[in-house]
């Protein structure tokens, strides 16, 4: 197996830790602050554009690429796999599901399982808020199973399975339990 080569200094990416890289696959660590891909407003202070930036050397002309496999939101940190080819990326897309994926979250409150299984139906207003319905036709199932490791005055520290992949879903549904994730305002 060929050991693989880093590029030289200068061209590491600012604000991400390289983690793993292979010749299919890079693992980074994105901090909280910083998008996963561009929006109208951010094009280059993505990890998407650092790391292309990464893999193609410091060279504009470079066919090299990275592709998306998933996203963090902004205000998440965590690893984030990006793929080297298409066929990568495919591979891994199509076999998502089947990855053990954890999370931790610290939360506001105590809940009273220290183990359990949150679900609610999850849908989008025209403001991209997300939030619960009752009526399962105007939402999309959100499962969440979570572990209560460790509590303080006011805070609990959670170890969460993703039993699907709804968009602010951890967020979402610990708020709708009164426990909503500590230092993020947008869901209490």
């Amino acid at each position: 197996m060929k050991k693989f080569k880093q590029p030289p200094k200068k061209y590491q990416p600012r604000g991400l830790s390289i983690l793993y890289e292979d010749r299919d696959i890079l693992v980074v660590d994105k901090v909280s602050g910083l998008l996963t891909v561009s929006t109208d407003r951010v094009r280059e202070q993505t990890a998407y554009y650092l790391l292309n930036d990464y893999v193609r050397k410091g060279n504009s002309k470079s066919r090299n690429r990275i592709f998306i496999v998933h996203r963090l939101d902004r205000d998440t940190s965590g690893l984030l796999v990006f793929a080297k080819s298409e066929d990568a990326k495919r591979f891994l897309q199509d076999e998502w599901q089947s990855f053990q994926k954890k999370y931790h979250a610290v939360v506001r409150g105590s809940l009273p399982e220290k183990e359990g299984l949150l679900s609610s139906y999850l849908t989008e207003n025209s403001a991209h808020k997300m939030y619960s319905v009752a009526d399962p036709r105007k939402g999309k199932l959100a499962k969440t199973q979570y572990r209560v490791l460790k509590e303080s005055s006011g805070y609990s520290l959670l170890e969460i399975d993703l039993l699907t992949g709804r968009k602010n879903q951890i967020r979402v549904l610990f708020a709708d339990i009164g426990c909503p994730v500590a230092g993020y305002k947008k869901f209490g």
